[in-house]
Protein backbone atom coordinates (compact mmCIF):
# COMPACT_ATOMS: atom_id res chain seq x y z
CA UNK A 1 0.00 0.00 0.00
CA UNK A 2 1.17 3.64 -0.79
CA UNK A 3 1.23 6.01 2.29
CA UNK A 4 0.30 9.13 1.27
CA UNK A 5 -2.27 10.91 3.99
CA UNK A 6 -1.52 9.90 7.61
CA UNK A 7 -2.95 11.05 10.80
CA UNK A 8 -1.05 9.82 13.93
CA UNK A 9 -2.45 10.78 17.37
CA UNK A 10 0.27 10.82 19.72
CA UNK A 11 2.61 12.41 16.84
CA UNK A 12 4.71 14.62 18.81
CA UNK A 13 5.79 12.14 21.10
CA UNK A 14 9.01 9.83 21.81
CA UNK A 15 8.02 7.05 18.74
CA UNK A 16 5.37 9.43 16.88
CA UNK A 17 7.62 12.34 15.99
CA UNK A 18 10.15 9.74 14.58
CA UNK A 19 7.43 8.24 12.38
CA UNK A 20 5.50 11.57 11.45
CA UNK A 21 9.02 12.41 10.26
CA UNK A 22 9.96 9.04 8.73
CA UNK A 23 6.82 8.79 6.50
CA UNK A 24 6.78 12.96 5.15
CA UNK A 25 10.30 12.48 3.95
CA UNK A 26 8.99 8.97 2.30
CA UNK A 27 6.40 11.15 0.23
CA UNK A 28 3.82 11.27 2.86
CA UNK A 29 1.15 14.42 3.93
CA UNK A 30 0.94 13.95 7.76
CA UNK A 31 -0.94 15.04 10.05
CA UNK A 32 -0.25 14.77 14.19
CA UNK A 33 -2.76 15.35 17.01
CA UNK A 34 -0.87 16.01 20.69
CA UNK A 35 -1.62 16.80 23.94
CA UNK A 36 2.03 18.00 24.46
CA UNK A 37 1.22 16.81 28.06
CA UNK A 38 4.50 18.15 30.17
CA UNK A 39 4.74 14.85 31.79
CA UNK A 40 5.95 13.60 28.18
CA UNK A 41 7.38 16.10 26.89
CA UNK A 42 10.31 17.88 28.93
CA UNK A 43 10.85 20.53 25.98
CA UNK A 44 8.34 20.15 23.14
CA UNK A 45 10.25 23.56 21.56
CA UNK A 46 12.88 21.31 19.17
CA UNK A 47 10.20 18.67 18.51
CA UNK A 48 8.11 21.04 16.91
CA UNK A 49 10.59 22.54 14.80
CA UNK A 50 11.94 19.59 14.14
CA UNK A 51 8.50 18.24 12.59
CA UNK A 52 7.51 21.68 11.29
CA UNK A 53 10.67 22.14 9.42
CA UNK A 54 9.59 18.44 7.98
CA UNK A 55 6.41 19.59 6.38
CA UNK A 56 4.52 17.93 9.02
CA UNK A 57 1.58 19.73 10.03
CA UNK A 58 0.67 19.89 13.81
CA UNK A 59 -2.58 19.80 15.51
CA UNK A 60 -2.19 20.53 19.13
CA UNK A 61 -5.31 18.87 20.87
CA UNK A 62 -6.14 15.82 23.14
CA UNK A 63 -8.25 12.70 22.29
CA UNK A 64 -10.02 12.74 25.18
CA UNK A 65 -11.79 16.46 23.65
CA UNK A 66 -14.29 14.31 20.82
CA UNK A 67 -15.01 17.58 18.89
CA UNK A 68 -11.02 18.55 18.46
CA UNK A 69 -10.19 15.01 16.99
CA UNK A 70 -13.12 14.29 15.50
CA UNK A 71 -13.05 18.15 13.68
CA UNK A 72 -8.90 17.39 13.08
CA UNK A 73 -9.73 13.58 11.41
CA UNK A 74 -12.52 15.33 9.10
CA UNK A 75 -9.99 18.26 8.30
CA UNK A 76 -6.91 15.64 6.94
CA UNK A 77 -8.82 13.54 5.98
CA UNK A 78 -6.16 10.25 6.35
CA UNK A 79 -6.04 6.86 4.38
CA UNK A 80 -4.19 5.76 7.46
CA UNK A 81 -4.83 6.46 11.37
CA UNK A 82 -1.78 5.38 13.62
CA UNK A 83 -3.06 5.53 17.39
CA UNK A 84 -0.25 5.77 19.34
CA UNK A 85 -1.84 8.57 22.25
CA UNK A 86 -1.73 6.78 25.44
CA UNK A 87 -0.88 7.31 29.18
CA UNK A 88 1.98 4.79 29.75
CA UNK A 89 2.52 4.12 33.47
CA UNK A 90 2.28 1.04 34.81
CA UNK A 91 2.56 2.21 38.73
CA UNK A 92 1.17 5.67 38.04
CA UNK A 93 -2.22 3.55 36.54
CA UNK A 94 -2.77 2.44 39.87
CA UNK A 95 -2.97 5.79 40.95
CA UNK A 96 -4.90 7.48 37.99
CA UNK A 97 -7.08 5.16 37.29
CA UNK A 98 -9.79 7.76 36.09
CA UNK A 99 -6.57 9.49 33.92
CA UNK A 100 -5.57 6.20 32.37
CA UNK A 101 -9.19 5.25 31.52
CA UNK A 102 -9.98 8.46 30.04
CA UNK A 103 -6.95 8.83 27.70
CA UNK A 104 -6.51 5.22 26.90
CA UNK A 105 -10.01 4.09 26.60
CA UNK A 106 -12.65 6.81 26.10
CA UNK A 107 -9.63 8.35 23.61
CA UNK A 108 -9.96 5.64 21.47
CA UNK A 109 -13.68 5.23 21.85
CA UNK A 110 -13.61 9.35 20.36
CA UNK A 111 -11.36 7.97 17.94
CA UNK A 112 -13.38 5.00 16.48
CA UNK A 113 -16.51 8.00 16.71
CA UNK A 114 -14.99 10.45 14.41
CA UNK A 115 -13.15 7.86 11.90
CA UNK A 116 -17.27 6.33 12.07
CA UNK A 117 -18.70 9.98 11.51
CA UNK A 118 -17.31 11.74 8.92
CA UNK A 119 -17.18 11.03 5.06
CA UNK A 120 -13.74 9.45 5.79
CA UNK A 121 -11.55 7.75 3.31
CA UNK A 122 -9.65 5.84 6.22
CA UNK A 123 -8.32 2.52 5.28
CA UNK A 124 -6.31 1.21 8.21
CA UNK A 125 -5.98 2.03 11.92
CA UNK A 126 -2.53 1.00 13.42
CA UNK A 127 -2.30 0.47 17.00
CA UNK A 128 0.77 1.27 19.21
CA UNK A 129 -0.40 -1.96 21.65
CA UNK A 130 1.71 -3.22 24.38
CA UNK A 131 3.35 -6.58 25.52
CA UNK A 132 1.84 -5.76 29.28
CA UNK A 133 -1.24 -7.21 28.28
CA UNK A 134 -0.13 -10.66 28.73
CA UNK A 135 0.84 -10.40 32.73
CA UNK A 136 3.59 -12.31 32.82
CA UNK A 137 3.47 -14.04 29.66
CA UNK A 138 4.60 -17.54 28.27
CA UNK A 139 5.28 -20.03 30.53
CA UNK A 140 6.48 -23.77 30.64
CA UNK A 141 5.26 -26.27 33.44
CA UNK A 142 7.76 -28.98 35.36
CA UNK A 143 6.67 -31.29 32.41
CA UNK A 144 7.65 -28.72 29.42
CA UNK A 145 4.21 -27.79 28.54
CA UNK A 146 2.78 -24.13 28.44
CA UNK A 147 1.25 -23.07 31.61
CA UNK A 148 -0.89 -20.17 32.48
CA UNK A 149 0.97 -17.84 35.00
CA UNK A 150 -0.97 -16.10 37.58
CA UNK A 151 -0.42 -12.19 38.75
CA UNK A 152 3.08 -12.86 41.12
CA UNK A 153 2.09 -12.40 45.14
CA UNK A 154 3.34 -9.84 47.53
CA UNK A 155 4.13 -12.29 50.10
CA UNK A 156 5.97 -14.22 47.79
CA UNK A 157 8.39 -11.11 46.95
CA UNK A 158 8.50 -9.51 50.31
CA UNK A 159 10.23 -13.31 50.92
CA UNK A 160 12.65 -12.86 48.03
CA UNK A 161 10.48 -15.05 45.87
CA UNK A 162 10.09 -13.08 42.80
CA UNK A 163 9.53 -16.36 40.09
CA UNK A 164 6.47 -16.47 37.83
CA UNK A 165 3.48 -19.32 38.93
CA UNK A 166 0.41 -21.16 38.39
CA UNK A 167 -2.61 -20.88 40.44
CA UNK A 168 -1.05 -24.33 42.40
CA UNK A 169 2.01 -22.18 43.18
CA UNK A 170 4.21 -24.26 41.27
CA UNK A 171 7.16 -22.59 39.83
CA UNK A 172 7.15 -21.86 35.68
CA UNK A 173 10.01 -21.39 33.65
CA UNK A 174 9.12 -18.11 31.52
CA UNK A 175 10.08 -18.19 27.56
CA UNK A 176 9.20 -15.77 24.31
CA UNK A 177 5.88 -14.63 24.22
CA UNK A 178 3.54 -14.39 21.01
CA UNK A 179 0.08 -14.24 19.97
CA UNK A 180 -0.77 -17.81 21.21
CA UNK A 181 -0.03 -16.77 24.87
CA UNK A 182 -3.82 -15.71 26.85
CA UNK A 183 -3.87 -12.23 28.13
CA UNK A 184 -3.94 -11.60 31.95
CA UNK A 185 -3.19 -8.03 32.37
CA UNK A 186 -1.63 -7.37 36.05
CA UNK A 187 -2.16 -3.20 35.84
CA UNK A 188 -4.94 -0.74 34.85
CA UNK A 189 -2.38 0.58 32.33
CA UNK A 190 -2.45 -2.88 30.77
CA UNK A 191 -6.12 -3.23 31.13
CA UNK A 192 -6.61 -0.16 29.15
CA UNK A 193 -4.26 -0.96 26.56
CA UNK A 194 -5.97 -4.35 25.76
CA UNK A 195 -9.29 -2.48 25.95
CA UNK A 196 -7.95 -0.65 22.80
CA UNK A 197 -7.46 -3.49 21.27
CA UNK A 198 -10.68 -4.96 21.70
CA UNK A 199 -12.71 -1.21 20.72
CA UNK A 200 -10.53 -1.12 17.48
CA UNK A 201 -10.73 -4.21 16.01
CA UNK A 202 -15.40 -4.44 17.07
CA UNK A 203 -15.46 -0.60 16.44
CA UNK A 204 -15.07 -0.35 12.35
CA UNK A 205 -17.78 -3.57 11.82
CA UNK A 206 -19.17 -2.74 7.78
CA UNK A 207 -16.74 -0.18 7.70
CA UNK A 208 -14.04 -1.49 5.40
CA UNK A 209 -11.41 -0.37 8.16
CA UNK A 210 -8.60 -2.70 8.43
CA UNK A 211 -6.91 -2.85 12.06
CA UNK A 212 -3.47 -3.68 12.83
CA UNK A 213 -1.65 -3.91 16.33
CA UNK A 214 1.80 -4.06 17.26
CA UNK A 215 2.27 -5.03 20.86
CA UNK A 216 6.12 -3.35 21.92
CA UNK A 217 8.27 -4.66 24.40
CA UNK A 218 10.34 -2.25 25.80
CA UNK A 219 11.03 0.89 24.11
CA UNK A 220 14.08 2.98 24.20
CA UNK A 221 16.70 5.32 22.33
CA UNK A 222 18.02 8.82 22.14
CA UNK A 223 14.95 11.68 22.80
CA UNK A 224 13.37 9.58 25.41
CA UNK A 225 12.57 11.62 28.85
CA UNK A 226 15.46 11.16 30.90
CA UNK A 227 12.78 13.26 33.81
CA UNK A 228 9.77 11.38 33.38
CA UNK A 229 9.63 8.85 36.06
CA UNK A 230 7.05 6.60 34.67
CA UNK A 231 8.19 5.02 30.84
CA UNK A 232 12.17 4.59 29.62
CA UNK A 233 13.91 2.99 32.59
CA UNK A 234 17.35 3.74 30.38
CA UNK A 235 17.19 6.72 29.97
CA UNK A 236 16.46 7.22 33.97
CA UNK A 237 19.59 5.12 34.14
CA UNK A 238 21.79 7.14 32.18
CA UNK A 239 20.34 10.38 33.86
CA UNK A 240 21.05 8.74 37.11
CA UNK A 241 24.89 7.67 36.36
CA UNK A 242 25.75 11.33 35.06
CA UNK A 243 24.63 12.84 37.88
CA UNK A 244 27.05 10.62 39.84
CA UNK A 245 24.02 8.63 41.74
CA UNK A 246 24.45 4.82 42.49
CA UNK A 247 21.43 2.69 40.48
CA UNK A 248 18.93 0.80 42.47
CA UNK A 249 17.92 -2.30 41.08
CA UNK A 250 14.87 -3.88 42.03
CA UNK A 251 13.77 -7.25 42.99
CA UNK A 252 17.12 -9.17 42.64
CA UNK A 253 18.09 -7.77 39.72
CA UNK A 254 16.65 -10.51 37.32
CA UNK A 255 13.72 -8.75 35.63
CA UNK A 256 14.13 -9.40 32.29
CA UNK A 257 13.38 -7.10 29.91
CA UNK A 258 12.97 -7.12 25.69
CA UNK A 259 14.89 -3.90 24.47
CA UNK A 260 14.21 -2.37 21.30
CA UNK A 261 15.93 0.77 19.68
CA UNK A 262 13.00 3.50 18.79
CA UNK A 263 13.93 3.28 15.17
CA UNK A 264 13.56 -0.35 14.66
CA UNK A 265 10.06 0.40 15.89
CA UNK A 266 9.19 3.43 13.74
CA UNK A 267 10.30 0.76 10.85
CA UNK A 268 7.85 -1.94 11.92
CA UNK A 269 5.09 1.09 12.31
CA UNK A 270 5.95 1.87 8.70
CA UNK A 271 5.98 -1.54 7.33
CA UNK A 272 2.46 -2.06 8.48
CA UNK A 273 1.28 1.10 6.93
CA UNK A 274 2.78 -0.21 3.86
CA UNK A 275 2.07 -4.01 3.45
CA UNK A 276 -0.07 -5.18 0.78
CA UNK A 277 -2.87 -7.04 3.29
CA UNK A 278 -2.76 -6.24 7.02
CA UNK A 279 -2.12 -9.25 8.86
CA UNK A 280 -4.56 -10.63 10.58
CA UNK A 281 -2.43 -11.48 13.54
CA UNK A 282 -1.22 -9.43 16.60
CA UNK A 283 2.55 -8.67 15.81
CA UNK A 284 5.48 -8.65 18.43
CA UNK A 285 7.78 -5.86 18.46
CA UNK A 286 11.19 -6.22 20.50
CA UNK A 287 14.64 -7.26 19.97
CA UNK A 288 13.91 -10.85 20.79
CA UNK A 289 16.51 -10.64 22.92
CA UNK A 290 16.54 -11.48 27.03
CA UNK A 291 18.62 -8.70 29.05
CA UNK A 292 17.93 -8.50 32.75
CA UNK A 293 17.78 -4.98 34.18
CA UNK A 294 20.58 -5.19 36.56
CA UNK A 295 23.08 -6.71 32.83
CA UNK A 296 21.88 -3.23 31.32
CA UNK A 297 22.72 -1.16 33.92
CA UNK A 298 26.31 -2.30 34.13
CA UNK A 299 26.40 -2.18 30.34
CA UNK A 300 25.50 1.77 30.87
CA UNK A 301 27.75 2.34 33.18
CA UNK A 302 30.82 1.05 31.57
CA UNK A 303 29.67 3.00 28.49
CA UNK A 304 29.58 6.11 30.24
CA UNK A 305 32.83 5.19 31.67
CA UNK A 306 31.81 4.36 35.60
CA UNK A 307 32.09 1.58 37.67
CA UNK A 308 29.85 -1.18 36.85
CA UNK A 309 29.26 -2.26 39.97
CA UNK A 310 28.05 0.93 41.28
CA UNK A 311 24.54 -0.62 41.99
CA UNK A 312 22.56 -1.51 44.58
CA UNK A 313 20.01 -4.45 44.73
CA UNK A 314 17.08 -3.03 47.08
CA UNK A 315 14.65 -6.14 46.77
CA UNK A 316 11.89 -3.62 46.16
CA UNK A 317 8.94 -4.60 44.02
CA UNK A 318 6.33 -2.82 42.96
CA UNK A 319 2.35 -3.84 41.58
CA UNK A 320 2.07 -4.87 37.88
CA UNK A 321 5.41 -5.19 37.63
CA UNK A 322 6.44 -8.96 35.51
CA UNK A 323 9.40 -10.81 36.20
CA UNK A 324 9.80 -11.83 32.51
CA UNK A 325 9.19 -9.97 29.19
CA UNK A 326 10.91 -11.43 25.92
CA UNK A 327 9.30 -11.23 22.50
CA UNK A 328 8.88 -14.13 20.01
CA UNK A 329 9.30 -11.42 16.96
CA UNK A 330 8.84 -14.69 14.38
CA UNK A 331 5.13 -13.18 12.78
CA UNK A 332 6.62 -10.04 12.39
CA UNK A 333 9.06 -10.91 10.14
CA UNK A 334 7.05 -13.27 8.24
CA UNK A 335 4.23 -10.80 7.92
CA UNK A 336 6.11 -7.77 7.08
CA UNK A 337 9.96 -8.71 6.36
CA UNK A 338 10.65 -6.78 9.47
CA UNK A 339 13.72 -7.46 11.45
CA UNK A 340 15.52 -5.68 14.06
CA UNK A 341 18.61 -3.97 12.88
CA UNK A 342 20.05 -2.74 16.06
CA UNK A 343 21.38 -5.01 18.94
CA UNK A 344 21.35 -3.99 22.50
CA UNK A 345 24.79 -3.22 22.90
CA UNK A 346 24.86 -0.81 19.72
CA UNK A 347 21.57 0.91 20.94
CA UNK A 348 22.47 1.49 24.57
CA UNK A 349 25.73 3.20 22.75
CA UNK A 350 23.43 5.58 20.80
CA UNK A 351 21.57 6.47 23.85
CA UNK A 352 24.48 6.95 26.46
CA UNK A 353 25.86 9.45 23.36
CA UNK A 354 23.08 11.24 23.38
CA UNK A 355 22.26 11.19 26.98
CA UNK A 356 25.50 12.96 27.81
CA UNK A 357 25.53 15.34 24.89
CA UNK A 358 21.82 16.56 26.17
CA UNK A 359 23.15 16.28 29.97
CA UNK A 360 26.51 18.65 28.64
CA UNK A 361 24.06 21.41 27.46
CA UNK A 362 22.17 21.36 29.94
CA UNK A 363 24.76 22.18 32.09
Amino acid sequence: MELTRIFITGGAGFIGSRLAVELQRAGSTVVVFDSFHPQAHDDNSDTCSGLLAEGVTIVRGDVRDASALKAAIAASDPQIVYHLAAETGTGQSFDLPVRYTDVNVLGTAHLIEAIRGSAHSVQRVILAGSRSVYGEGACLGSSGRPTPAVERLAEDMANGDFAPKDKRGATLIPVATNSDCHVAPASIYASTKLMQEYMLRQGFWGKGVDVGILRLQNVYGPGQSMNNPYTGVLSIFCRQILEGRTLEIFEDGNIIRDFVLVDDVVAAFVAMGKAERMPSQILHIGQGTATSILQVAQKLLTILGHDPGRVTITGVFRPGDIRHAVADISQARAALGWTPQFDVDEGLCRLASWSRSTQLAIA
